[in-house]
């Protein structure tokens, strides 16, 4: 009886372990014959309910991309296109400043094939992929079509008797189930998606304002108003002919913001702002757009274009009207131009209807002042003489165009892992530039179409001193500040030629780079950490510290929120700068072991080719768990030192707190 009690009390631990091992996915799949030799390949996943599943195209720096590999390809099949994804949805987010892309409810992904060996009898294919609710789980998923067996047939008889086989394929051997407890802001409901859309409109207004106040665009309000109120018959004509004729500008942006999202569609921009090609072409024109507003050129769409629009101005009615708005657009082009490529980039960045959204806000705040000078006519005596002050404000954004110009190249450098600007290199340039438009501001440098200036006016000064203040903001980034205010700007701290800053010494820590333990780094505020156990455990075992196992993730969400908001707590930073020894392990680290050290896991069956599957079996094999983040508090031999609760996972400071008390405690 007491050995039937035992092994009861030993099943329940093993299903209470293996409980929190989930699979919210469920795969079928379909192969359909096109044509002689082609195929289509579909994958249909049913979610469950809250989970959401991350596209191909989610960006680099945040959740991980679904990744299709066809195991099989050489020599026997080539790929028609690209996989094709089902709807998807894009939300921002806060946690990793990056847009995400992902399915919810239910995915399909197709992929045409042309099989180039006629003896081919299956294809395999495997997924590598992340689904998010409370909690992140990455899944890699083994798929195998079976090809039918077909007699040559033309193409007539193809299109009339399709073939289709469905294999289920929802329980593959040696499938690899890891869990990453992350939670995404941004997917728990629409309020995020909105949330952007209304910055994308707020950003694109104020745009708007500062092209209004361009040489090309602010003459213009006093010429364009006096023509309506002096060419029409009555007062309320004039009004009337202004709100069209303001409406007109708006309804030209918004059908460019249209045409932009219809050619490239809502989720190709949002795929399209995070390739590297995309980002390099993209810095190369803000340069030429800054070059351009700091005088050392002028972009203008052909002259022959304006002329032929402003001989249709002159037909009258609603339609002379447009064709007026549509004369302001192509003669401001030198001005409004950049202002409105970089926008449109930006709303690409976001997906969806960002780009109509965007156009809308910039072309309200163009067309507004038409529309209120014309009903009140007596305003335009108060406007503001032209002079050289509008080529200030174009000389000020040829600058902020420039910084940004910055931004999409390191992006493209991230993506790449090439290292070239890091980010101390990415401050002196932001340095530099705003340093120089300091200079510019209080009249100490001039540029080719600036005026004469005897004084600066206060106005000038004042923003000055911002600037100026702000570049000396950044200087301390050099040094490994953390600079919040631009914190989204520049590559993060970790990616820097040295992560204590100039010099590699931390005052924070009285640590420089030479007296780190061998395989230590400085992690999430300067914490001594080793990615390693078996490294970590030496040095714990010379210092006699307690061993605090942080079993995390790369694209981890509530990883970086613990270290980020619980770490950061001065007792808990206490706590793991001096009383124990950390080992971060990494579930989702991708760099291949040596091959000796390749096995198939015990406890799961699955393949151990990656240091993160190693991490990844240790975790379940050891703890009957696979959540991240998870954290055991060990002694030297391995032995959870919290014997009631011997793991713990996503909690607040106090509850961390002491349950690492409790730990240390009994070592």
């Amino acid at each position: 009886m007491k050995k039937i009690i035992v092994l009861l009390f030993i099943f329940l631990a093993f299903a209470k372990g293996n409980a929190q091992i989930l699979n919210p996915v469920k795969w079928t799949t379909q192969i359909e014959k096109k044509s002689n030799g082609n195929y289509l390949l579909t994958f249909n996943g049913l979610i469950d309910k809250g989970w959401h599943l991350y596209s191909q195209f989610t960006p680099e720096g945040g959740p991980l991309a679904l990744e299709v590999v066809f195991k099989n390809q050489k020599d026997n099949f080539d790929l028609v296109g690209k996989t094709k994804e089902s709807k998807t949805k894009t939300a921002y987010n806060e946690t990793f400043e990056v847009n995400e892309t992902f399915f919810e409810k239910k995915a399909q992904l197709t992929q045409e094939i042309h099989l180039t060996n006629p003896k081919l009898t299956k294809v395999e294919v495997s997924f590598d992929y992340q689904v998010c609710k409370e909690a992140c789980i990455n899944l890699e998923k083994s798929f195998t079509f079976l090809i039918p067996h077909q007699t040559e047939v033309n193409d007539a008889e193809v299109s009339l008797d399709t073939t289709k086989i469905t294999v289920d394929t929802t329980e593959v051997a040696n499938q690899k189930v890891i869990e990453n407890p992350t939670q995404s802001k941004s997917i728990s409901d629409n309020s995020e998606e909105e949330m952007g859309l209304w910055s994308i409109f707020i950003i694109a207004f104020f745009s708007g304002f500062a092209a209004l106040l361009t040489p090309c665009v602010f003459p213009m309000i006093p010429m364009t108003v006096s023509f309506f109120t002096k060419q029409s018959k009555t007062k309320s004509a004039g009004v009337r002919n202004a709100i069209i004729y303001g409406i007109s500008i708006i309804v030209i942006y918004v059908i460019l913001g249209i045409v932009v999202t219809w050619i490239f569609g809502a989720d190709a921009l949002n795929a399209l702002s995070t390739n590297v090609w995309f980002n390099l072409i993209f810095f190369v024109l803000l340069v030429v757009f800054a070059a351009s507003f700091l005088g050392a050129f002028e972009i203008m769409l052909p002259i022959s274009w304006a002329n032929k629009v402003d001989s249709q101005a002159d037909r009258g009615g609603i339609i002379g009207i447009l064709f007026m708005a549509l004369a302001l657009a192509i003669v401001s082009f030198s001005c409004t131009g950049p202002i409105v490529g970089t926008l449109l980039v930006q709303a690409a960045s976001k997906g969806g209807i960002a780009p109509i959204v965007g156009m809308l806000g910039f072309s309200l705040a163009l067309a507004l002042p038409f529309m209120l000078f014309a009903m009140f006519p007596g305003w335009l005596n108060s406007l503001p003489k032209s002079g050289g002050w509008l080529n200030t404000v174009k000389v000020v954004l040829g600058f902020l165009e420039l910084a940004l110009a910055f931004k999409f190249l390191s992006n493209a450098d991230l993506v790449l892992q090439l290292h070239l600007l890091e980010r101390e290199v990415f401050l002196a340039i932001w340095i530099a530039i705003f340093g120089t438009l300091a200079l510019y501001l209080f009249g100490k440098i001039s540029l080719p179409h600036d005026s004469p200036m005897t004084h600066i006016s206060v106005g000038r000064l004042s923003f000055g001193l911002i600037v100026l203040s702000f570049t000396i903001y950044m200087i301390p980034g050099l040094w490994g500040a953390p600079l919040q205010l631009i914190n989204a700007f520049p590559p993060p701290m970790e990616y820097s030629e040295s992560p204590l800053g100039i010099g590699g010494y931390s005052v924070a820590t009285n640590t420089s780079v030479s007296d780190l333990p061998e395989g230590a780094k400085l992690g999430p505020h300067q914490i001594v950490v080793f990615d390693d156990y078996d490294k970590g455990l030496a040095y714990a075992k010379t210092v006699n510290k307690p061993i605090l196992l942080d079993f995390t993730g790369y694209a981890c969400v509530n990883c970086r929120k613990m270290e980020n908001n619980v770490w950061s707590d001065e007792r808990i930073l206490t706590i793991l700068k001096n009383q124990v020894v950390l080992i971060s392990l990494y579930v989702d680290d991708k760099r291949e072991l040596p091959k000796n050290e390749q096995l198939i896991s015990k406890s799961t069956g699955a393949s151990i080719e990656t240091i993160g599957d190693k991490w990844t079996d240790f975790m379940i094999s050891k703890y009957k768990t696979n959540t991240q983040p998870l954290y055991v508090l060990t002694d030297l031999a391995g032995t959870s030192l919290n014997t009631k609760q011997p793991t713990i996972s996503f909690v607040g400071i106090e509850e961390y707190e002491s349950w690492l008390k409790k730990g240390i405690s009994k070592f």
